[in-house]
């Protein structure tokens, strides 16, 4: 179903103001960016859990006013969000229906057949979005070409979605067999729905994810179709404040592979939104990257809930086309709800400053994944929290300011700190506050820690001469311990490193991506097929920018083709080149396929035929950017920046530790660890011997010492 709304108006005049907004867990973040003048102002405050609209309006107007803006000054707002998400995981969505193929009721819980766990006696695998009891068979038949084998039973079809939408589903997923090479039965089935039902929200799978393999698609059908009501009602909600508050720019929404979309787009496709905010923090290291001229990076997002790790690799964050959300064990792959669209190719550990210890059944420390979220939050955030949290732990080993959490805005409770860990990890273990402390401390550090081996080592990406950007409200503290489990010399904190998914929300531009599953032998193809292949994808992709004010002449075109050897039973991602003729393509593809074989498998010897799987485009606006060099708020060329100092635990003792303003600290400087940069949103800890410079942009490029 499409927006039940128009789109917020684009400006009568130029403006110079663009705003940024990530909704995290614990969070939401905020970046003002003066395009005139180069500068940027944030601002962070806790999220409502209850209405995350709420904290997107309280915050912006309190930014705005503290910095003299008005609403109405704003270009554009870019939005990242973990709604969708979050209503999967804590099964907020609507009451969805799902119409298929006869004879295909059961995939959905039948799905891969394969467990996870070999040796877990309990595996659990997620419940399906749509109860069997809300799944209708309709008499139709698609064969694996496309051809047609049996007509839809559209009489059959009206009487399942009545019988439906009388059991008071509000949204509707239509997933029919084969339904990627021939999509008209579908359609057929939308139109009837549409134009007898029309308070239905209609998703259906061949254009939610036009791909074979039905139980993905169908998975990926069936959250768009979940999320779909919840995600249209919040973005009214949103866009009616925003305008009642004066608001007339361009509201853009996040997607989970770097783009952004209109509301209207955003609003078809909840399910291109699910990493919204964490996609952005990859950009934005991206960003970091080519202006360091640092082309392999390992981004580390960690911020109250979870912590998010990315690869970047010659500049481009690393993209994938399968992701599982909502997984049940220990987050192993295999026990989510598998999504099938393009999201940057990152790993979630159940970390952040919210993650609750305890100790287990054998008498270890373990944090996470459990979180105390925004309400109440951890112990020391004075709102009735009684479990030992992992912002309590960094608290009382001296790593952040109690009176300057966010700038001071927010105090914290040291006392409430030292007895929520004292009471649940301290006194189980008959060990100091303190040991408890840095022991939650330490295992996070190796969860991290281990969770960037893996994923590193399954994308063949070695680390050992990357550098680390860290970011995230509680990134920065613990960026340098884990780099040094990783060995990784060098860490780079950008300025406003606390709300740098904020930041990237401002350098990603309107994007859209098109997949379809189309096999064919590349020996039959010629080079007009080949052409024609990609060009109704291209016409759609771009049509969607156009839709959202992009003139034609500005939208760029990226094409990729899944390919593989025939007869193999896994694919490849082959990126064409950038501006080159397509006849010239499609005959050097034969020597592109074999170059991106032996990068990927080191070695590429088969002669065997190859063939084409899977077609994609993406259509990108213009690159949205941030003026090189753009000054932060509270960034002085001259002041003392040594505040004073603290005591910070250190392995197995505390050290007094000076403390600086990191705002005050000129490009130049150099600061030898232990030590402590505060920011209004985080705090940078600097072990003992390690050692921070100061780049001419005023990053933190810290070197690991030798102890």
């Amino acid at each position: 179903m499409q927006s039940k709304s128009s789109a917020i108006g684009a400006p009568s005049e130029p403006m110079s103001y663009r705003l940024g907004v990530d909704i995290g867990g614990t969070f939401t973040d905020f970046a003002l960016f003066d395009e005139a003048r180069g500068e940027m102002f944030i601002h962070k405050q806790l999220t409502t859990p209850d209405d995350p609209s709420r904290a997107v309006l309280e915050g912006a107007t309190r930014l705005l006013a503290r910095k003299g803006v008005g609403m109405a000054e704003l270009e554009s707002i870019a939005h990242g969000t973990t709604l969708v998400t979050n209503a999967v995981i804590e099964r907020r969505g609507a009451r969805t229906g799902m119409l298929v193929s006869d004879g295909f009721r059961d995939v959905l819980d039948m799905a891969r057949e394969t467990r996870y766990d070999l040796f877990d006696l309990r595996l659990k695998f997620p419940e399906p979005l749509v109860p069997r009891s809300l799944r209708r068979e309709v008499a139709e038949r698609v064969k694996f070409d496309g051809s047609v084998e049996r007509e839809l039973d559209l009489d059959a079809a009206r009487v399942a979605i009545g019988e439906l939408v009388d059991a008071g589903i509000e949204a509707l997923a239509i997933c029919f067999l084969h339904s990627y090479a021939n999509p008209a039965h579908e359609r057929a089935a939308r139109e009837l729905a549409e134009r007898e039902f029309p308070g239905l929200y209609i998703s259906t799978s061949a254009d939610i994810f036009s791909n074979m393999r039905e139980f993905e698609r169908w998975t990926t059908a069936t959250v768009n179709a979940y999320t779909q009501p919840l995600f249209d009602r919040y973005l009214q909600r949103l866009a009616d404040g925003l305008a009642a508050d004066g608001f007339a720019g361009q509201l853009l929404v996040m997607t989970s592979s770097g783009g952004m979309l209109v509301p209207e787009a955003a609003r078809r496709y909840p399910v291109r939104a699910l990493e919204s905010g964490p996609a952005a923090g990859a950009l934005m290291s991206a960003f970091h990257g080519r202006a360091l001229e640092v082309p392999d990076l390992l981004s580390f997002d960690m911020g109250g809930t979870t912590a998010k790790g990315a690869l970047v690799n010659g500049y481009q964050p690393l993209k994938q086309y399968d992701m599982e959300i909502a997984r049940l064990h220990d987050f192993k792959r295999g026990s989510g709800l598998p999504v099938k669209v393009p999201v940057i190719d990152m790993v979630e550990i159940g970390s952040g400053g919210g993650s609750l210890a305890e100790v287990d059944e054998r008498g270890l420390i373990r944090v996470g994944p459990r979180s105390a979220g925004a309400d109440p939050g951890p112990a020391c955030y004075g709102n009735g929290g009684t479990a030992a949290a992992l912002t309590d732990a960094n608290l009382v080993l001296g790593y952040l300011d109690a009176d300057f959490f966010l700038g001071g805005d927010m105090k914290l409770d040291v006392k409430a700190a030292r007895g929520a860990i004292e009471t649940n990890v301290a006194k189980r273990l008959d060990v100091s506050v303190e040991r408890a402390a840095w022991g939650m401390h330490e295992i996070i550090n190796e969860d991290v820690a281990r969770a960037f081996r893996i994923h590193a080592s399954e994308r063949g990406f070695d680390y050992r001469s990357a550098s680390m950007v860290a970011f995230g409200g509680s990134g920065p503290v613990h960026a340098m311990a884990v780099a040094r489990k990783l060995k990784i010399p060098r860490v780079i904190f950008p300025a406003g490193a606390g709300v740098m998914s904020a930041f990237g929300l401002l350098v990603s531009p309107l994007a859209f991506e098109l997949s379809r599953s189309e096999p064919c032998a590349v020996a039959t193809l010629s080079a007009e097929q080949f052409a024609d292949g990609f060009r109704e994808m291209e016409e759609e992709a771009s049509s969607l920018l156009g839709e959202a004010g992009v003139e034609a002449a500005d939208i760029r075109l990226r094409r990729r083709l899944d390919m593989r050897y025939q007869g193999q039973g896994y694919e490849i991602e082959v990126a064409l080149p950038d501006g080159a003729a397509m006849a010239d393509i499609f005959a050097g593809l034969p020597g592109l396929f074999r170059q991106t074989y032996a990068a990927t498998f080191s070695s590429s010897t088969l002669d065997e035929p190859l063939e084409i799987v899977t077609w994609k485009v993406e259509a990108l606006g213009p690159e949205a950017s941030l003026s090189d060099g753009f000054r932060l708020e509270g960034t002085a060329d001259s002041g003392d920046a040594l505040k004073g100092s603290r005591q910070a635990y250190f392995t197995d003792v505390y050290h007094d530790c000076p403390v600086y303003e990191r705002g005050l600290l000129a490009p130049g400087t150099e600061v030898t660890g232990p030590a402590l940069i505060e920011e209004r949103e985080s705090t940078c800890v600097i072990g003992p011997g390690d050692v921070v410079h100061v780049d001419a942009r005023r990053n933190l490029i810290a070197e690991l010492g030798a102890t």
